[in-house]
């Protein structure tokens, strides 16, 4: 058993990854991190807080100032080699690794799997992306004497602050391209889901990464992300998760003027026009696609398609279908063959989603499926967070469970009539980061795509993404983007070279 999962195994709580050496809290402090279906130990991390915080930064600062082996200048091709050895170790551990994910997120194992396939191909995508690029952009000066070029050049130490319902996925979008660059950094994984940022850290000193490039905190977001956004050896901070602790980095980082790049959620409109379902076939693949948008992984997704616009002359047969298949959804600890969905992540975020849910009754909404934890069973323990995948019908824009992130098993629905109605729905959010249209007519498709105010738009599908695009939102979704080439330019800055090679005299002055 490779290492990383042997330190899983003794339930270590040197957890704090800081200049090359695996440490305890600087307070002696842990947590224990709860495996989600049942409520029990699985595993014992550190706890840290500013001091080991500032420890990890300053272990990042010397590496890219000047530590050993120089990892800002070295050569391209030797960065993404490295990238691709990382994916190729993914690759090799992707059982253990998925499967540890599944415990800690909550999620199917089916589910950690892909997340693992997903996080290789980040690695390899950036990888790829750098060794493939001109060694920068040769600018005309007007003169055979002047030598101008526009190089790219790392942005140095780099806080990464990922969430708990993709972890390694999410640090793999920061941390692939910050290393591409050739940036050092910190990651804080969230305090609930650490283990497989942890595992990963431990891939990348297998791969080879110089001691002190990467180094991670676990601990709470109130003392070390916090501290991560002030400190003034940090140059950039980026963070995903929720508006209101995003607000709350972009603020603390604004003093030291750090480049900020957010990723804070949304609140996504999935829309059904009735020429979508005009055939059984084309009905059966809108249902199956709008149960995939709102109940994968328990609607614990920042593109949850948990709002549901239908065209009014389809609405009743197709929520009718909807519901009776999300009252047929398997729930279960995500390890157990056969089940489909697993649970909340937390006690704290299944409160949550219920008094969403019963503010939305409150408020006029009719309930046509779940709204209730499920019955106990062998494969779902009582003592797990389990919710029912829930529909409810009905709701209009005034409602709290349509305006604001559920981040739970929970799908809204509303109707419109018009193309007009149906855009300016959609569109009628504080949020901005994915959507999809569903239609017949290709010419629809493409006018409705263009008018959504959104950073995603998929037509007649839901939840893919690629590698190669940009993953951002509009409005409060968010700034910056994740992925593509824009996902590599957060991680870097921008130099203009001008070279006189015969300089003169100017003569501005006289003397």
């Amino acid at each position: 058993m490779a290492g990383t999962y042997a330190r899983q195994a003794r339930q270590t709580q040197q957890t704090i990854h800081a200049g090359g050496e695996w440490r305890e809290a600087v307070s002696g402090a842990t947590r224990e991190i709860l495996d989600p279906a049942d409520a029990t130990p699985l595993a014992v991390v550190a706890e840290g807080d500013e001091k080991d915080t500032d420890l990890a930064v300053a272990a990042a600062r010397q590496a890219f100032d000047g530590g050993q082996g120089d990892w800002p200048r070295t050569p391209v091709a030797e960065r993404a080699a490295l990238l691709r050895r990382v994916a190729d170790l993914l690759v090799r551990d992707r059982e253990q690794l998925g499967l540890l994910e599944s415990r800690d997120a909550g999620k199917t194992l089916e589910e950690g799997r892909v997340d693992i396939d997903c996080v290789a191909d980040a690695f390899s995508y950036f990888a790829d992306l750098v060794a493939g690029e001109a060694p920068g952009r040769v600018v005309d000066a007007g003169s055979p004497d002047i030598h101008s070029v526009v190089v790219h050049e790392p942005v140095g130490v780099c806080a990464l602050i990922t969430p708990w319902n993709y972890p390694l996925l999410q640090a793999s979008w920061k941390i692939a391209p910050a290393l591409a660059a050739g940036n050092t950094f910190v990651v804080k994984p969230s305090e609930i889901t650490p283990l497989t940022t942890i595992a990963l850290i431990d891939l990348l000193v297998e791969a080879g990464l110089p001691t002190g490039v990467a180094n991670i905190v676990t601990g709470p977001g109130h003392s070390v992300g916090a501290r991560l956004a002030e400190h003034p050896d940090v140059d950039l901070v980026s963070f995903t998760g929720g508006l209101i602790s995003g607000t709350k980095v972009a603020q603390a980082a604004a003093p030291g003027v750090k480049k900020v790049a957010l990723e804070l959620g949304g609140k996504n409109p999935n829309v059904v026009f009735a020429d979508a379902c005009a055939t059984d076939e084309a009905f059966d693949t809108a249902v199956d696609q709008a149960l995939n948008a709102a109940f994968i992984h328990s609607g614990q997704v920042c593109s949850a398609g948990g709002r549901l616009i239908i065209e009014e002359s389809v609405r009743d047969r197709f929520v009718a279908e909807l519901a009776r298949r999300a009252g047929r959804i398997r729930l279960g600890r995500g390890t157990e063959t056969g089940v489909e969905c697993g649970p909340l992540v937390s006690e704290q975020q299944r409160a949550k989603v219920e008094a969403y849910v019963e503010s939305a009754l409150a408020e006029g909404a009719v309930l046509r499926s779940g709204g209730r934890r499920p019955e106990p069973a062998p494969e779902r323990p009582e003592s797990g967070y389990f919710y029912e995948p829930t529909v409810l019908d009905r709701c209009h824009r005034e409602m709290k469970v349509v305006r604001e992130e559920v981040f739970g098993p929970v799908l809204t629905v509303e109707t419109f009539r018009t193309e007009d109605e149906a855009v300016a729905l959609a569109n009628d959010t504080e949020y901005g980061l994915a959507g999809a249209v569903w239609t017949a007519d290709a010419g629809r498709a493409r006018r409705v795509a263009g008018r959504l105010r959104h950073g995603t738009v998929w037509i007649n599908d839901f939840h893919p993404y690629l590698p190669q695009a940009e993953w951002g939102g509009f409005g409060k979704s968010g700034v910056g983007r994740e992925l593509g080439p824009a996902g590599l330019a957060e991680y870097r800055e921008t130099k203009h070279v001008y070279q006189n090679l015969a300089p003169k005299p100017v003569r501005w002055f006289a003397g």
